[in-house]
């Protein structure tokens, strides 16, 4: 695993760039601080973001900070997370998922 690595934190100002046209399928986990499952789920979302560097860019969306995000995705439920692949969203969940049940959605939504 790659020390360092961390998911990235996505905006409304970088969202376009980093995730629409990202050239490789990317991870994004909408959360808020003050979501309990959100903090647990952190590593899990941290330890896919090592696993995986270079072949899914893995990022998370703090909706408090950009509700417009949350709006335009739908997100109803925290944490949620969408998997999108050239720019069109590939794969959606919600809730805390263990670290295998993540990696296989994952494998399976790109």
């Amino acid at each position: 695993m790659a020390e360092g690595v961390k998911a990235v934190e996505f905006s409304a100002e970088n969202f376009e760039s980093e995730v629409l046209n990202s050239k490789i399928p990317v991870f994004v986990d909408f959360y808020a601080v003050w979501c309990g499952p959100c903090h647990a789920f952190a590593p899990t979302v941290e330890k896919l973001a090592c696993e995986l560097e270079g072949k899914l860019k893995v990022g998370k969306v703090d909706i408090d900070k950009n509700p417009s995000l949350a709006d335009k995705y739908g997100v109803m439920s925290i944490p949620t997370f969408i998997v999108f692949k050239g720019g069109a969203e590939a794969g959606r969940d919600t809730g805390a998922h263990p670290y295998e049940a993540l990696k296989a959605w994952v494998a399976q939504a790109l």
